[in-house]
């Protein structure tokens, strides 16, 4: 008999829902893990975020809320390594993980994100039979397409990810060019893919007075403000908005801001790209209309986002993109690039513009058009946040993937009996010599209820 509530791994191997959103290699992926695991323990599911331990301070486990705890698994040096290094560190996650659920956890399935997530989840579910449910947030091959020799992870990851295509009980993707991608590139079987999209969390993230927080944050109510906001990195496309904002007619009083970054404190040593994205806008003659503000915490974004007149987001190709449903839900009409998943959350012309990525005449003609018509903006921003509340809000995330859990729960129940995969697990020994999880983790994160 299926279970109404689940015990869940959630595996995110370097993708904390503890960490610091904006900052390096923390972005949408935090964001969408710590979002789902709330919206998960509240609706009455017991849920563990596994995460690699990347600092010697951090405790065991964290409590986050009733049904939600982070546990962070020893793989590899309790330091910050790029997650492009980290595939070296996985067999040792898998062995502590193994070790976590033969002494103690037994999870009901495993939600994986991310390919060496995956790379574990695959692993556990052979040995535990446990169901695998995969979100991959960026496919090998599609970051190939669009970066070629800029992509840095290893040769493995492409079979790795073959291998979680067919190995996984469900593949969810995030948006329809997802799915699409994951047949294209993938051959994965259409029948096992479920499409769930990212969320937005409304109690953060709503509309508020644009003056208001103009005068907060010190920017003038005659200025034209163009809003970048997220990882600053090469790929998301800030060069493309700074070009823009040079193609502008300077008397449209065009104010750009950029924030994100390593230090709250705009710092060009913690975040090189500070550094070369000043240096275009030197030479596009806009040095003194563009502003970077620094990293900032999520209670601050929606001051900056209700403050803009606009929000655009251009990379050459984002996989969902969460910013853009956070700037629709502050009422901001958001342009952004026709790719991946912004393409399905924008609706051109409805809640906002799509223009071709790499193309700063077509953003700053967008741009002008959208000065020139602040009733059109308007129109825009009450139609994003229609938008949102209807199709983007975390509960509603929460509900379509507990349904996919249930599905995939009762097909492997189906299939084999739970009491005798566990029996089977408990009497196999972990291999290697990767050093386990302490004993304090194992018993802290037994769950309520939990019988031995």
């Amino acid at each position: 008999m299926v279970q109404d509530r689940l015990r869940i791994g959630l595996i995110s191997e370097h993708a904390s829902p503890l960490a610091h959103a904006g900052s390096v290699d923390a972005g949408g992926q935090n964001i969408y893990v710590s979002q789902v695991a709330r919206a998960l323990a509240a609706m009455g599911h017991q849920v563990d975020v596994l995460t690699r331990r990347d600092d010697p301070a951090l405790p065991a486990v964290v409590d986050v809320r009733p049904g939600m705890r982070v546990i962070h698994i020893d793989a590899g040096p309790p330091e910050f390594v790029p997650k492009e290094d980290l595939l070296q560190h996985m067999p040792a996650f898998t062995r502590a993980a193994r070790h976590l659920m033969q002494r103690s956890v037994g999870y009901d399935l495993i939600h994986a994100n991310f390919f060496m997530s995956g790379w574990v989840g695959l692993a556990l579910r052979h040995i535990f039979e446990v169901p695998l449910v995969m979100t991959f947030h960026a496919l090998g091959l599609v970051r190939r397409e669009h970066q070629g020799s800029a992509d840095t992870f290893p040769e493995a990851r492409i079979g790795i990810e073959r291998r979680i295509v067919q190995g996984a009980d469900c593949l969810i993707a995030e948006c329809p060019q997802d799915r699409d991608d994951l047949l294209r590139l993938y051959g994965a079987r259409p029948e096992g893919i479920r499409t769930v999209p990212c969320g937005v969390d409304l109690a953060t993230f709503g509309p508020r007075d644009r003056l208001q927080a103009r005068r907060r944050l010190g920017l003038a109510d005659d200025e034209f403000v163009v809003l970048q906001l997220g990882r600053l990195v090469p790929r998301k496309g800030i060069d493309n908005v700074i070009r823009a904002v040079g193609l502008m007619d300077p008397a449209l009083k065009p104010r750009l801001l950029v924030v994100g970054g390593e230090s709250v404190e705009p710092d060009e040593a913690r975040t090189p790209e500070i550094a070369r994205l000043r240096a275009l806008a030197r030479r596009c003659g806009v040095e003194e209309r563009v502003t970077f503000t620094g990293r900032r915490d999520v209670a601050e974004l929606p001051e900056y986002y209700a403050a803009a007149d606009v929000f655009v987001t251009t990379p050459a190709y984002e996989p969902f993109g969460i910013t853009p449903l956070e700037a629709m839900a502050c009422g901001t009409p958001v342009v952004g690039s026709a790719v991946g998943g912004i393409q399905y959350s924008v609706v051109d012309g409805v809640t906002g513009y799509l223009v071709p990525p790499q193309d700063p005449a077509a953003l700053a003609d967008r741009l002008a058009w959208l000065q020139a018509n602040p009733a059109l903006r308007l129109a825009l921003g009450r139609a994003g946040v229609a938008r949102v509340r209807s199709h983007f809000t975390w509960d509603r995330v929460a509900r379509e993937l507990a349904a996919v859990y249930q599905a995939v729960v009762a097909a492997e129940a189906a299939l084999v009996p739970r009491s005798a995969a566990l029996h089977r697990a408990a009497h196999t020994r972990p291999s290697g010599t990767g050093k386990p999880v302490q004993q304090a983790v194992v018993m802290a994160a037994v769950p309520r209820g939990v019988g031995a």
